[in-house]
């Protein structure tokens, strides 16, 4: 089974406005709060830390005006603003007005449901973050009289609040560029209104500490030690990802700090996955070989995190309702939203498909990363059709079957499985591996990273490359990283997502054909209530 933390309401309770108010102490004292919850017991302390990490599966609508509980999900709205708005998904829930506009690269400074909800839920976390360490002060702790043993696993503690922020403030930068900027030490309370900081101030401020988390003296666990619980690979593999978009955020690269790094984190025990499908099925945080590949995942469980949000919402949305029988189910849960599928042209152009064949659904794909389609009764394309959720292949990468199962042998407990038990990868070797060869293609040194393109390549069972360039880089990304949430950030760091010198059927407006659209919305635009709520704010240009 896998180790979860039971949650708790953290310290600072909720006010019913806006996100800079989330600091403040609840009006109504019956409210638990952090000066009552916590004392000398571990318990108390790992809840409020539990907390932190819900934050990415939580449903909960408090601070989220009018949106419905799944959709608000940090990893839903994130994937959907990754992926829907790129090449590689688009949705078919033509009613939902946040999905108009990300497939059609046309939203506005009007609010989008999941634009809203990554901004909320990130500066929510991190506001839980600062009370969370606020909380857990060496001279809070003294004051309560935790012994000196519970004081220094509570610095451990802390070293993972740090890390969940960190991540949090690059969703928030990667998203929106500069966003309000509060740490522990910043004052709080009902008329304080957070200043906005740089996209390259905050950035600093990750890198920072994600270096010290990674230090020989940091609390933070040791690289593979708490699973699904972040550790020092987690902030190896997150800086990583920083230096690599560097020049993206703050204008200069840092290419040679991405290869140290990388570097590093081949040192730490990790290993590639033998079977690239293991990596997304349903018992991927329980299976060795899987684990062994992931730096950080976010933990789901059909009985215990019960959303739609998640691995739920890409399980769920990838299929109609009538590709579930009683005899099939084809990615091992009951329910079929009829959603999210990938453009034909996305996996025409990185897969080499032959024998399509749309009534038996059969199809040839020589790499085994391709092999996650489902093409049963699907027409190829999505011309004139964009909302037809039958226009397009689905993606069945994302498995609640056990990597050790078929859909047959698991027939009978996937009948009960409504939820989802695939644990969602945030971080994982194989990202690591090609965030080496773009350092080391641009550092002039690409055939150091050659054999480690070689390893994805024989995992596949793809041709392995013979020289590192860009072109092949797009490429690899989108078939290795396929539905993980990098594709948007990904293009914008390739200058291809607003350009049109890369098209994919309906980017930038209604035409199938594909048009660019403007530099701009490389980032989202703050959310109006925000902007209505903290005068301190300045939109997005453009917006």
């Amino acid at each position: 089974m896998k180790r979860y933390i039971h949650t708790m309401v953290l310290a600072a309770a909720l006010s019913t406005a806006c996100v800079n108010d989330l600091d403040t102490l609840p009006l109504d004292k019956t409210e638990p709060i952090s000066e009552y919850v916590y004392g000398a017991d571990e318990d108390a302390y790992l809840s409020g830390l539990g907390r932190l990490y819900f934050q990415f599966v939580s449903n909960d609508l408090t601070d989220l005006q009018q949106m419905d509980g799944g959709a608000s999900e940090m990893i839903r709205a994130f994937w959907s603003v990754q992926e829907t708005t790129a090449d590689a998904a688009k949705c078919s829930w033509e009613n939902d007005a946040w999905v108009r506009d990300l497939n059609t690269n046309t939203w506005t400074e009007v609010q989008n449901d999941a634009v809203y909800a990554v901004y909320v839920r990130a500066l929510q976390g991190i506001a839980f973050v600062n009370e969370y360490l606020r909380q857990t002060s060496p001279d809070r702790l003294a004051s309560r009289g935790v012994p000196p043993d519970l004081a220094s696993r509570i610095q451990g503690f802390r070293a993972e609040a740090r890390f969940i922020r960190a991540y949090l403030y690059w969703m928030a930068l990667d998203c929106f560029g500069s966003v309000p900027f509060t740490t522990e030490d910043s004052p709080f309370g009902g008329t304080y209104f957070p200043q906005q900081a740089s996209r390259t101030d905050i950035y600093d401020f990750c890198v920072a500490e994600l270096v010290s988390l990674m230090s020989a003296d940091s609390a933070l666990p040791a690289p593979r030690s708490l699973y699904p619980r972040a550790d020092k690979g987690s902030a190896a593999g997150l800086l990583a990802r920083m230096y690599l978009n560097s020049e993206v955020y703050t204008g200069v690269e840092r290419w040679q700090d991405a290869k140290n790094v990388c570097e590093e984190i081949f040192t730490m025990g990790y290993s590639l996955c033998p079977d690239y499908q293991a990596l997304f099925r349903g018992d991927n945080g329980e299976n060795p070989q899987a684990r062994a590949e992931m730096l950080w995942a976010v933990g789901y469980n059909a009985e215990k995190t019960q959303s739609y949000g998640g691995t739920s919402y890409l399980l769920s949305a990838s299929l109609a309702s009538t590709d579930i029988t009683d005899q099939s189910r084809p990615n091992g849960q009951r329910n079929g939203w009829a959603g999210l599928r990938v453009p034909y042209e996305y996996v025409e152009r990185y897969f080499d498909v032959l024998g399509k064949d749309y009534q038996t659904g059969r199809y040839d794909i020589a790499d085994r990363r391709g092999q996650v389609f489902y093409i049963k009764d699907r027409s190829e394309s999505m011309e004139g059709a964009l909302y037809s959720f039958m226009n397009g292949w689905s993606c069945l990468k994302f498995n609640n079957i056990p990597h050790d199962q078929t859909d047959q042998s698991f027939l009978p407990v996937s009948a009960v499985k409504a939820y989802s038990d695939v644990d969602f990868p945030m971080i994982r070797l194989g990202e690591i591996y090609l965030i080496y060869a773009e350092a080391c293609m641009n550092l002039g040194v690409e055939a150091t990273a050659l054999p480690k393109l070689v390893e994805l390549a024989d995992r596949s069972g793809a041709e392995a490359p013979s020289a590192v360039t860009t072109a092949y880089l797009v490429e690899e990304r989108a078939r290795e990283l396929l539905w993980e949430a990098h594709r948007r950030t990904d293009l914008i760091r390739y200058e291809l997502y607003t350009s049109s010198a890369y098209l994919w059927p309906y980017k930038g407006g209604d035409s199938y054909a594909g048009k660019a659209f403007p530099d701009y919305k490389s980032i989202f635009p703050i959310p109006a209530t925000e902007m209505a709520t903290n005068n301190a704010l300045v939109q997005n240009p453009g917006y």
